[in-house]
């Protein structure tokens, strides 16, 4: 049987579906005929950049993606590292920008439906969430709007599951407008004795559909997620999938179960694509053909057609391939957990995937086409980069007015050195995130060992897992954690993709070994704008290269991530505005003691305090210079990786030699943040005294930013011990800034020569810091 040939479509038709004139032309070529409705839409989503990576998968080449702790690398539906003792870890990102844009709550909820399914399809048992989010202004009522509903529906979806969501970042900026980002990562502990891959085999093995039942929600999801945003975008609501976490709840623990029996060959989730991609994938994968019938899929809505059945988005489906004869072994435990599970199809010999419908075929598309062949567009990089770029790069300090001891002028007003500390505390995008963070439970399974705004990282305890009866898992150290993070600057990336795309990996592993671990693996999820333009396309090119440069400095491998390009929100002049390049990296570290960790806040009045590294304190494209001077310009200090590794390991090995008792790493605000962020987080006070060289400016020693700086705290007991490991392995790149006071002190900023430069007590600081976003919140979801 083969699928009837119809007449060609219009123009409008296949540009309905995402799909360019030339690639309409392949499609035919390759068919050779022309295609039919259902057809042109497997095609219209598995070509989309969101399944198919074709703008960005040459770029995504050049990332290192192996090392000795990698068991599984890109490919598959994530990635595993090896954590010793028998453990084996498995993490991804995913993003579910343009869903979240027009339907925030169920678009951020399904994201975390859709990468939990991610981690548990490879036999992993999920254990923690993270999430990177960004949003334009606070003071735009749509953002408020935008921004509680994607916290709700991150909340919603993460406690009824029973995931911890354990940290993660948020940015605030007008780039952001209409197009938010909103990116999801999760990690899971092996469970099984094998990980569980999505390549079909065995020629008549069974094809099962497990889970929910198939509707119209999420129609064309992916192609929707490759097209920029307008003001008609709202009419893709059926584009937008509703997530049910209390089915998820019982599909993680009926998977487990059935991928512990041995009778399950092969498993993939249905997230983008839905069936299109499931079964695509197993079979080009697995270098085979899959059948499928329709007719056996279980539906919550009458009337189906082909075309809905294989583009739906419908949440909680996977697709498993079995052993022939024990089939029924599986469906008996989906039906235990009150789930769905049918044969619906077979592994054939052809390596094509036909779709069968009411008695005849409804598609019939060679496998390789929908998910290997796909189009691949090599496009060529500026010459030079762009106008704004270079633009923005010919700004200097001198272009600021002069400062003193007392302030710096600020449009003819005098603007003291403590009022910009309390500005800056009072910024979303450098305050406290209490206000996320208490909506989810990040103390579910009682496995997570630093609460969100504790440390630079979240740390969670791996726990022996009772059900793994393997002889291979022989676990003898049961203090082990892992710490995770995500992290970008996207205005570093903005002002310079390349050396901002470094930073990112180098500020994700300082926040790593500021709690202790060991930096193993990167996942990464690449937010940008439309790579068919000049711009576009530069910035990803050099934010890609900038990202292998930083993971192999740094011996953190890419085992998988997420490409969402088409971040562009049309203006009322139908003129696309991107986002800022936004290339966020979740990376994951090793503890390999868990009372050997420690956190942000000072600990002990009398602690001295230190600054690790001696990076230059640079102002351009910093927080302070747009804040303060509404002046995005400049250029990211240049990453020294030789220093960022001798910074981090020292701060590790002071940590895991008892030395050190509080880390922090100096990020966006500089240093002086980054003091007063550790004075609120112990609840005490600071004296600093600050070395101000005639030559440098105040406001660079104060807000200045720059890589390789951690801010450590040190009991005088342990003082001796610890100055004599950093004359050996830092040399000259650390120096003593006072001591950690009580919590009357304040904290106190003085220059050597016994000048004030700042002087506020806690209680200041932690009014603004603490309320910063819902002081701005005019509507608030309860």
């Amino acid at each position: 049987m083969t699928a009837t040939s119809p007449a060609p479509f219009s123009p409008q038709e296949i540009a309905a579906e995402g799909i360019k004139p030339e690639e309409y032309t392949e499609i035919v070529r390759r068919l050779g005929r022309h295609p039919n409705k259902a057809e042109l839409g497997m095609f219209g989503v598995m070509w989309s950049e969101h399944c198919c990576y074709k703008n960005s998968r040459p770029l995504l080449k050049q990332f290192p993606t192996t090392g000795p702790r990698i068991l599984v690398g890109p490919g598959e539906n994530a990635g595993v590292v090896d954590l010793g003792e028998g453990l084996q870890l498995a993490f991804k990102i995913e993003s579910h920008n343009h869903p979240s844009a027009v339907e925030p709550f169920q678009g951020a909820a399904t994201g975390v439906g859709g990468i939990l399914r991610d981690i548990f399809t490879m036999g992993a048992r999920p254990i923690a969430l993270l999430n990177s989010l960004r949003f334009g202004s606070l003071d735009d009522p749509r953002t408020q709007r935008l921004f509680s509903g994607v916290v709700a529906g991150i909340s919603h979806y993460g406690n009824c599951v029973g995931v911890p969501t354990v940290g993660g970042e948020v940015y605030f900026d007008p780039a952001y407008s209409g197009n938010p980002l909103v990116n999801v990562m999760a990690l899971g502990l092996m469970e099984t004795p094998e990980i569980v891959k999505s390549g079909a085999s065995g020629l008549g093995n069974p094809v099962l559909y497990v889970g929910s039942t198939t509707g119209r929600d999420g129609m064309g999801g992916a192609s929707f997620a490759s097209a920029e945003l307008s003001d008609e975008s709202i009419d893709d609501r059926p584009a937008v999938q509703v997530g049910d976490p209390f089915l998820e709840k019982s599909l993680i623990e009926a998977c487990l179960e059935a991928f512990k029996t041995g009778a399950v060959v092969a498993a993939q989730d249905m997230g983008a694509a839905g069936i299109t991609c499931s079964t695509s994938e197993m079979a080009a994968k697995g270098g085979v053909g899959i059948e499928l019938d329709l007719d056996k899929i279980p539906v919550r809505e009458l009337g189906m057609v082909p075309y809905e059945y294989l583009l739906s988005e419908s949440q909680e489906r996977m697709l498993f391939v079995a052993h022939k004869g024990r089939e029924q072994e599986l469906i008996d435990i989906f039906h235990r957990w009150g789930l769905q599970a049918v044969v619906a199809g077979t592994v054939i010999n052809e390596p094509i995937v036909r779709i069968l419908f009411q008695g005849g075929v409804a598609a019939e598309i060679p496998a390789d086409a929908l998910a290997e062949n796909t189009p691949l567009y090599e496009r060529e990089l500026l010459a030079e980069p762009p106008e704004y770029a270079q633009k923005a790069w010919q700004w200097s300090v001198d272009a600021l007015p002069a400062c003193t001891t007392a302030g710096i002028d600020i449009q003819g007003n005098i603007k003291t050195w403590r009022d910009i500390l309390l500005t800056l505390l009072d910024t979303p995008t450098i305050a406290s995130k209490n206000w996320v963070y208490r909506q989810y439970d990040h103390q579910v399974q009682n496995n997570t060992v630093i609460f969100p705004g504790g440390a630079d990282a979240a740390v969670v305890r791996l726990r022996p897992l009772e059900s793994i009866q393997n002889s291979k898992f022989k676990i003898q150290n049961f203090n082990s954690g892992v710490a995770a993070t995500v992290d970008c600057n996207p205005r570093y990336v903005y002002l310079d993709p390349y050396e901002g795309a470094k930073a990112v990996v180098a500020e994700a592993a300082r926040n790593l070994s500021c709690v202790g671990a060991e930096p193993l693996a990167v996942t990464d999820n690449l937010n940008f704008g439309s790579p068919e333009k000049p711009i576009g396309y530069w910035q990803l090119a050099e934010a890609c290269r900038g990202l292998a440069e930083g993971c192999r400095e740094l011996s953190t491998p890419v085992t998988g991530g997420n490409v969402s390009l088409y971040n562009e929100t049309l203006d009322s002049q139908g003129n696309p505005q991107p986002i800022y390049p936004t290339p966020v990296v979740g990376m994951v570290g090793l503890i390999p003691d868990l009372t050997k960790i420690c956190g942000q806040g000072w600990q002990n009045p009398g602690d001295v305090i230190y600054l690790l590294g001696s990076s230059p304190n640079n102002l351009g494209a910093s927080e302070y210079l747009a804040t303060i001077h509404s002046t995005v310009a400049g250029r990211p200090a240049k990453v020294d990786f030789d220093l960022e590794r001798r910074v981090q390991a020292a701060c590790r090995e002071g940590i895991r030699a008892g030395w050190v008792n509080s880390a922090h790493d100096c990020a966006e605000g500089g240093l002086v943040i980054a003091l007063a962020e550790c004075c609120l987080g112990g609840k005490l006070g600071a004296q600093i005294d600050l070395e101000a060289s005639q030559s440098q400016r105040l406001d660079e020693l104060l807000f200045g930013e720059g890589g390789a700086r951690i801010i450590v705290s040190v009991s005088p007991a342990q003082q001796e011990n610890w100055e004599s490991y950093l004359q050996t392995n830092l040399t000259q790149a650390w120096q003593k800034l006072g001591t950690v006071g009580n919590h009357d002190t304040g904290l106190s900023v003085l220059t050597t020569d016994n000048q004030t430069l700042i002087q506020v007590s806690i209680e200041e600081m932690n009014n603004l810091y603490q309320n910063a976003i819902a002081r701005r919140l005019l509507y608030v979801r309860e």
